[in-house]
């Protein structure tokens, strides 16, 4: 079979290639479109084409906008009418895709012309690096087939199958999968979908990407991420979609990172101060706490897993992210590259729990606190030459997600109407003894 152009789709290679092919995308952004086609061999395919001269126009965008942001009479100018809102597109894609590209870019541009000293050099920095991958569908396909093998434990983890015999830099064919977004409540159940489940689940997928593994998908919104019921099955899957804009963790930051979460889910204060400072966050330690957690200061010094956020606690937040701008700009400036995507990551995905009503629980810091307890040890024992540290080091790790099992089953037990008939017995033996 004859493969596809470097470019983008000819008319008559749709008709070589495809027995059917829909002329109306399935979903277009700003660097391509996907369109749902049928093989000749009768497979239902996704086809994902990159827009027309989208490379070209990238690296001129790019160069632009680092003299933008450098020049600030050419920002000023920029507010006039004459306002290009394409050449922030690509970075408010990145780092604002909760938001409309128009409605992200004006707000870039005013809170730049608000704050004089928001730096917007390292939004720059981040664009020049993943902007080229992003374009590389090849390097897509790569990322989908690591993922893929990376948690392949996971059986309710789907992941498209890759054409590459049709497949090139700019067009990507892949195996066809619908369902409905992952913030979808009302399509999960009326399919019969446990909606806790999913938040459940995908929290493990993260948590193991995260923490484990430092592979990370960086692109979590609703229309990356579907659920469907299989009807064989009746098991719920969670579906990948989108593989461009991956972060690697490197080991040292992992680490870090690991040993913070377990710190702050501890409530462990020295510790959070001690690996936020070597996260890069100084003495704005306090505001980075709050920053991954979405808690108040208050609620990660009493331990966010001790209570759910409450309505008073979100708006407090939100109130003081405008009066901490400044202070969040010197933080996002100072802290390694690899923490942006992360940060951005964490709100995608509270976004979605959000939208379930499914905000964030015990069970879910247990099942992250597994992750960090299995990569500390591995990392530990990759370093140890003593096979009696190693053994220790195992023995720790076995005793620790060992305890984690039995608070959990304390806190199913505490739950259910087994635990609340058990409690009432032992209560009533309690008070026939005396």
């Amino acid at each position: 079979m004859k493969g596809l152009t470097d470019a983008f789709l000819f008319s008559w290679q749709i008709k070589e290639l495809f027995m059917s092919f829909e002329d109306t995308p399935l979903g277009a952004a700003s660097l391509a479109q996907v369109h749902k086609a049928v093989l000749q061999d009768g497979r239902t395919v996704a086809v994902k084409i990159q827009h027309p001269k989208v490379q070209a126009q990238s690296s001129k965008d790019i160069l632009l906008m680092e003299c933008w942001f450098e020049n600030t009479e050419l920002f000023e100018l920029a507010l006039g009418p004459a306002v290009d809102l394409n050449l922030i597109q690509m970075f408010s894609r990145t780092y604002c895709s909760g938001l409309p590209n128009e409605f992200a870019s004006v707000l870039l541009l005013v809170v730049k012309q608000i704050f004089p000293d928001f730096e917007f050099m390292w939004l720059v920095e981040e664009a020049k690096k993943n902007l080229p991958l992003e374009l590389d569908f090849l390097h897509e396909g790569r990322n989908a087939e690591k993922v893929a093998r990376m948690l392949k434990n996971f059986d309710f983890l789907k992941v498209p199958r890759i054409y590459w015999d049709l497949s090139t830099r700019r067009v990507l064919l892949m195996e066809f999968m619908e369902g409905g977004q992952v913030n979808d409540r009302a399509y999960m159940e009326r399919n019969g979908i446990n909606v806790n489940e999913i938040s459940r689940n995908l929290g493990k997928l993260y948590s193991e990407m995260i923490f484990v593994n430092g592979f990370v998908h960086c692109d979590p919104h609703p229309g990356n991420v579907l659920v469907k019921k299989c009807p064989a099955s009746g098991k719920a899957h969670i579906i990948l979609l989108d593989h461009g804009l991956y972060q690697v963790l490197s080991e040292s930051f992992r680490m870090d990172y690991c040993r913070l979460w377990q710190a702050l889910i501890k409530a462990d204060m020295r510790s959070v101060q001690k690996y936020s400072r070597q996260l890069g966050a100084g003495d704005l330690y306090p505001l980075f706490a709050c920053m991954l957690t979405a808690r108040s200061w208050e609620s990660v010094n009493r331990g966010i897993d001790q209570s759910p956020i409450s309505a008073s606690e979100d708006m407090e937040i939100r109130s003081n992210a405008a009066a901490y701008l400044p202070q969040i700009t010197q933080l996002l400036n100072n802290v390694p590259r690899q923490m942006l995507l992360l940060l951005k990551t964490n709100d995608l995905l509270r976004g979605i729990e959000s939208a379930l009503h499914t905000r964030a629980s015990a069970s879910s810091f247990l099942n992250m606190s597994r992750c960090c307890i299995r990569a500390v040890a591995t990392y530990q024992r990759s370093k140890s030459h003593s096979l009696y540290r190693r053994a220790q080091i195992s023995l720790t790790e076995t005793l620790s997600l060992w305890q984690i099992n039995l608070y959990e089953l304390f806190l199913w037990l505490k739950g259910s109407q087994l635990g609340n008939w058990v409690i009432a017995l032992l209560r009533r033996m309690h008070h026939s003894t005396y």
